[in-house]
């Protein structure tokens, strides 16, 4: 199975560096010296990675072949692709990579079904999950503790556990006090429209 690990960025310096925008959770695996990575456009490549280090929170790398900055702009927005194992799984327990999470049959915890996970979007502050439903809409569950209870893959599942509002469009009113509150605020809405 391939994975998009990094895009590959600006160029860094006369020596043929690039800045790299990671798009793994685990970069020291997949982009080391000596891995070999296929391209996107593959007429680009496949290119090697030769040497690689951390610059002001960066990571910049250097491809066998590419020994100047001419050399390495021209591969800006390059995307770098592995080759994973499918049975491969991270090291963490409560980790998962995209591809086990993909086409997840989406449940809540009575077992009423709500959709499929069809992509997942990863943001800076927490990963989502956009779930297709059955009548094609989309709705997009964040990957959080609070929120999914559980994922099977072996029942290829993902049980949920929403707020009110969150997958269908009712949302609660938090208090009887909330709602009197609402209710007296559109009356004197009214009194002052009309004075």
């Amino acid at each position: 199975m391939e994975l998009v690990v990094a895009r590959i960025g600006r160029a860094h310096g006369i020596k043929g560096e690039v800045t790299v925008e990671v798009r793994t959770d685990e970069p020291e695996l997949r982009l080391g010296p000596g891995a070999v990575l296929r391209t996107e456009p593959a007429s680009a490549g496949p290119l090697t990675i030769e040497t690689g280090r951390v610059h002001s929170g960066r990571l910049l790398l250097r491809f066998a072949g590419v020994k100047d900055r001419t050399g390495a702009e021209a591969l800006r927005n390059i995307l770098l692709i592995a080759e994973v194992d499918p049975a491969e799984l991270p090291d963490e327990p409560d980790e998962y990579y995209d591809h086990q999470l993909m086409d997840l049959d989406v449940v809540l915890a009575d077992g009423t079904p709500i959709g499929r996970i069809t992509e997942i979007s990863h943001l800076p502050s927490q990963d989502l999950f956009i779930v297709e439903r059955p009548d094609g809409t989309e709705v997009m569950i964040p990957f959080v503790e609070e929120i999914v209870a559980e994922i099977d893959l072996e029942e290829q599942r993902c049980v949920i556990t929403p707020p009110p509002g969150l997958i269908d469009d009712r949302a609660e009113i938090a208090s009887a006090r909330d709602a009197e509150g609402e209710a007296s605020a559109e009356g004197d809405a009214k009194v002052e429209g009309t004075a």
